[in-house]
């Protein structure tokens, strides 16, 4: 046995990978609760690309049999409901984790030299996850998922020039047909999964060269022992891996109340319209997106001009790209930043939740102005980062992580 392991350690380091990126990768040892959403990240991908290959066994991509084919899963393959609801909520599932992992990067400064490739491919992942749900939700061919489609492709069409030539294109038609749900079935399971996961291998090994941050936002390496090791740091595993497995095992304790019990989460994950085989004579009376997609959906109907709004969606989701060249603070976490980082952070939150609770709403006048000033306050967040950041008094970070 062991001359066999030594045989494939020549020619696969596998023992080396395992020191460099477990055994021997010293993390911070202050990292608290926020820091298991990477690894939740890691587990939902995992969720979504097992049960959708489980699901594609027993799915028709045609327009005539998507939805038949789907109401088959559901009562007729064994457990075939199970699977269905583990990866419709496990898309849900996989947002919220994402999202509080973006938010624990803002908040502590995670996109800060030197990790600022570990951002945007962090962004990166986000952006394809957005694609990837978006024409996975096409898939069910049910009322909701076929004109949230029209409506989302239809937005193509207000780009000058290219913009009709554009929609057509993404369609494969002169409307949302059989040959959309088949192209965007291909795409859907084939080739954004393999984009997103050599996107996440990427963003781990940026992050392991650089390190990881920590909520005082101190770097670890600066002091050693006699050994090289960081002063301040300890190993991955088996500390870290044992309190993910801690996390990962409420995380599946919540998770699996949800898919055996609300799985449609009062049609927030599942719309009771998307039980309606999809009908290009019915037009729904609200058309709305998935939750997570919201926040956007309501900056775009915040515009009055249809390509303006567009490119302020558009914009909405590229300053996040940025985001690492706009912060000019000498610090990086928030427990060392002044009041205004503090404010303006605070005030971004509440008006991206803000924004996906009006994305789910009737426009009227009232939901649409409120829609403008989170919209300030979205954007203002962004743009004003470069002056607040630079001319606020911050705290003094220590030299070494404090014992707490």
């Amino acid at each position: 046995m062991r001359g066999l392991l030594q045989w494939i350690e020549a020619r696969l380091p596998v023992g080396r990978a395992w020191r460099d990126h477990l055994s021997q990768y010293y993390v911070p040892n202050n990292l608290n609760v926020f820091y298991l959403f990477g690894s939740l990240a890691l587990l939902m991908l995992l969720n979504q690309l097992l049960t959708g290959i489980w699901l594609t066994m027993n799915y028709t991509p045609t327009a005539e049999g998507a939805f038949a084919s789907i109401e088959y899963i559901m009562r007729d393959v064994e457990y075939g409901w199970l699977l269905r609801y583990l990866h419709s909520t496990g898309a849900s599932a996989f947002f919220i984790v994402i999202y509080l992992h973006m938010f624990r990067g803002l908040l502590y400064g995670s996109y800060q030299k030197p990790r600022e490739l570990v951002w945007v491919f962090g962004m990166s992942i986000y952006l394809l996850l957005m694609a990837e749900a978006f024409m996975g939700y096409l898939l069910p061919w049910g009322q909701m998922s076929y004109w949230g489609a029209q409506v989302i492709i239809s937005l193509f069409g207000a780009i000058p020039i290219v913009g009709a030539d554009l929609a057509q294109w993404i369609r494969g038609d002169y409307l949302v047909s059989g040959v959309t749900l088949n192209r965007f079935f291909a795409l859907h399971v084939v080739a954004l999964p393999l984009l997103i996961v050599a996107l996440v291998v990427l963003h781990i090994l940026a992050l392991h060269e650089v390190g990881s941050n920590n909520p005082d936002g101190i770097d670890i390496k600066r002091l050693r022992d006699v050994d090289g090791k960081p002063l301040d740091g300890i190993a991955f595993h088996p500390y870290y891996t044992v309190k993910d497995l801690l996390g990962v095992a409420v995380f599946l304790f919540v998770f699996s109340a949800v898919v055996l019990f609300f799985p449609q989460m009062g049609g927030y994950f599942l719309e009771p319209a998307n039980f309606e085989p999809a009908n290009v004579l019915k037009t729904p009376e609200h058309i709305v997106p998935v939750w997570y997609f919201t926040p956007f959906y309501a900056i775009l109907r915040a515009v009055p001009d249809k390509l303006m709004g567009v490119l302020a969606m558009g914009f909405a989701i590229a300053i996040l790209f940025v985001l690492p060249w706009l912060d000019r603070s000498p610090v990086k976490s928030m427990r060392y930043k002044g009041w205004m980082s503090r404010t303006a952070l605070a005030l971004f939150c509440i008006a991206f939740v803000t924004l996906g609770y009006l994305g789910m709403q009737p426009a009227t006048a009232i939901t649409t102005w409120v829609a403008r000033v989170c919209m300030a306050l979205y954007f203002g967040y962004f743009l004003a980062m470069p002056l607040y950041t630079r001319r606020e008094v911050t705290r003094p970070v220590p030299d070494r992580v404090p014992r707490r």
